[in-house]
């Protein structure tokens, strides 16, 4: 197939295109490079150095595609209550862009990147996706407004899209530069440079870390499955909390305890049965192992 990967030079776009590349499929990147590198965009990849923005550009780019994967945002929660319009015209106008764009074109399916953020606060663990959307950020209605973006496109204009809500996704490539990056690069950084592992909060609310390549692999079945493709909205999932001070200490070292940020919601955990239902997709990498291999390749022993 011929496929677009919006964000294709960041974090999780960059793994999904060596996939893609991998399965033999044809494969171009849509990035600005604001938040992406170019030395992340996989070898063998067409790059457009287009906003997504611009809607006529990317017409001209989905012709002829199969298939798109849309993960160019600003990312982070911080970032939508700094910087609030850049975060609305990218998240939500960018996203509105694609979809038109996509069904301009003619394409397939676009599976739109989701976010756990979406469900804000609930009251019940673990969540499931029939719950009412509680978002708490900037950010998170930022996504959320996507997903309903998609869903809408689909049932109004034929176009086939999946929602995949990802649930702190990790792995190899993660940066530790700037001050909205997460805090499994800024533990490992920390570490490695001798420092306490900033730690926002009193380190007692919980994530459901998930590893890029139970992503990545989550990704291509929502591209190919027959059984999605009219708006739905599914979890990829560990579908396991783990509190940040046990994720600090799997990393190991000193820690330092700061101001909570606004916005964070207290846990996430993802159930993932609709996953399994839907893609055949179960998670497949625990967090034990995947912090050991960050480890090993950062350098710190294990």
């Amino acid at each position: 197939m011929k496929i677009v990967v919006t964000g294709g030079a960041g974090f999780i776009g960059s793994h999904v295109g060596e996939a893609l590349l991998s399965a033999g499929h044809e494969v171009h990147v849509v990035d600005t490079f604001v938040n992406g590198k170019r030395e992340d965009v996989p070898s063998g990849a067409v790059v457009h150095e287009v906003d997504v923005l611009d809607t006529d550009a990317l017409r001209e780019i989905f012709n002829d595609v199969d298939g798109v994967f849309h993960f160019a945002a600003l990312p982070r929660v911080t970032y939508s209550f700094d910087y609030p319009e850049e975060s609305h015209r990218a998240n939500i106008d960018g996203t509105f862009s694609v979809l038109m764009a996509a069904r301009d074109a003619g394409v397939r399916r676009v599976v739109y990147a989701g976010s756990s953020s979406s469900y804000g606060t609930q009251d019940t663990l673990p969540f499931t996706e029939d719950m009412h959307p509680r978002p708490v950020s900037l950010y998170a209605f930022q996504k959320f407004a996507g997903e309903e973006y998609a869903r809408l496109f689909s049932e109004n204009y034929g176009l086939q899209t999946v929602t995949l809500r990802f649930f702190s996704v990790y792995g190899p490539r993660m940066r530790p530069e700037g001050g909205y990056a997460l805090a499994i690069p800024k533990f490992l950084s920390s570490r490695k440079e001798g420092k306490p592992l900033p730690i926002t909060g009193d380190g007692s609310h919980t994530r459901d870390f998930t590893h890029v390549r139970d992503v990545v692999r989550a990704c291509l079945l929502a591209m190919e499955s027959e059984k999605v493709g009219k708006g739905e909205v599914i979890n990829i999932a560990a579908g396991r909390n783990v509190s940040v001070d046990a994720l600090a200490e799997l990393i190991g070292g000193e820690r330092e305890y700061l101001a909570p940020r606004p916005g964070d919601a207290q846990d996430t955990y993802g159930d993932t049965q609709k996953a399994k239902s839907l893609l055949s997709w179960e998670p497949s990498v625990s967090l034990e192992e995947g912090i050991s291999e960050l480890k090993t390749e950062w350098g710190i022993e294990v």
